[in-house]
């Protein structure tokens, strides 16, 4: 059974941070990444990383905040979320893809996480 955990969530002030991880078990990918739903909007992409190129890729929209990393021996994922700010505010999920090393569109993956409440307050 494939499952994906995502764990870090929380609230927090304008320009703070938080780490999320997610942890993958029953198998790997080529591509693990980060998306995020708010409130009335469409599920969006945030960041991805190629499992064994190790290649990353960021929205626009959070370039230079946050960094996505992973750990192969823990097949765990992470996202480092710095700078936060109130748009950021929404479910953050944990995804595999196996379409190759990037993939950016949320068809591109097929397993997903529950997901995790990132709150930013102004």
């Amino acid at each position: 059974q494939v499952q994906l955990v995502e764990s870090g969530g929380g609230m927090v002030q304008a320009g703070g941070s938080l780490r999320l991880s997610c942890t993958a078990s029953g198998r790997t990918f080529s591509a693990m990444g980060w998306f995020r739903q708010a409130p009335g909007k469409e599920r969006e992409f945030v960041s991805g990383i190629g499992w064994i190129t190790g290649a990353t890729y960021d929205a626009v929209s959070v370039r230079g905040r946050f960094t996505i990393s992973k750990d192969n021996a823990k097949n765990t994922v992470f996202l480092q979320m710095n700078n936060l700010k109130p748009e950021d505010t929404a479910v953050y999920y944990c995804a595999g893809a196996n379409t190759g090393p990037i993939a950016t569109m949320a068809r591109e993956y097929g397993y997903w996480g529950q997901g995790t409440q990132v709150t930013v307050s102004s």
